[in-house]
């Protein structure tokens, strides 16, 4: 599969568990739907441009370390409005590396 259809779609995936794994948080229940769709959006962000950068740069090692820092970028970005960074960046950077990993392992 080619490595930007393979980030977007691992992505998507990705944003979309870290999404509802706010589930369990009884205050984000209220903005709920917006934090999914706002996760999976910046999943699918992030898988592009890890796609893009993978189909440049053949080192899996490589790739994961950038999708660690697109990640982080967006989950800063992501993170202001409310104010919580710890709990939006640290699941963003795990997407990241996870992304990075398989678009540079398995895309083609």
């Amino acid at each position: 599969m080619k490595k930007v259809y393979l980030g977007t779609i691992t992505g998507l995936l990705l944003g979309l568990l870290d999404g509802l794994s706010a589930i369990p948080n009884p205050e984000a229940q209220e903005m709920l739907m917006t934090i999914i769709i706002s996760a999976s959006i910046k999943g699918v962000i992030t898988g592009v441009i890890v796609g893009l950068i993978a189909g440049k740069v053949t080192s899996v090692s490589h790739n994961v370390i950038m999708g660690a820092v697109v990640s982080v970028i967006l989950s800063a970005l992501a993170a202001i409005p409310s104010g919580a960074y710890f709990e939006i960046i640290v699941p963003g950077i795990i997407i990241g590396i996870v992304l990075g990993f398989v678009v540079g392992r398995y895309g083609k």
